[in-house]
């Protein structure tokens, strides 16, 4: 499975992004997925989690919305209100096969290269 990640950029606190993720395939093995980031000095974490259902982590719940079309083999991260902490690589992953998303990064077998998003305060 290959991930393309767009849409990052550099944005004012307060602002919105929209970033995307073209996967490959829409099939099973892009089931759950997941967006993740991580700062300079810091582990990759996981803010937005997709299999069934949707999960957030507790930093951006309410400002962060992840979805998918399946139609376009597109997963998709909508960003408002930004923060400057916010400021990381983000990277879209899929388990590859699972019908369950997970909070480890360990667990998702397939990466894409990473879009850069800045918040400046």
């Amino acid at each position: 499975v290959q991930l393309v990640e767009s849409g990052g950029g550099s944005v004012q606190a307060g602002g919105s992004l929209r970033l995307s993720c073209v996967a490959s395939e829409s099939t099973y093995r892009t089931y759950s997925m997941g967006w993740f980031r991580q700062a300079p000095g810091k582990e990759r974490e996981a803010v937005a989690l997709i299999d069934s259902r949707t999960k957030y982590a507790d930093s951006v719940k309410g400002r962060f919305t992840i979805s998918k079309d399946n139609a376009k083999n597109t997963l998709y991260l909508q960003m408002n209100s930004l923060k400057p902490e916010d400021t990381a690589m983000y990277y879209c992953a899929t388990r590859g096969g699972s019908a369950y998303c997970a909070w480890s990064a360990s667990l998702y077998n397939y990466w894409g290269q990473g879009t850069q998003v800045t918040v400046s305060s």
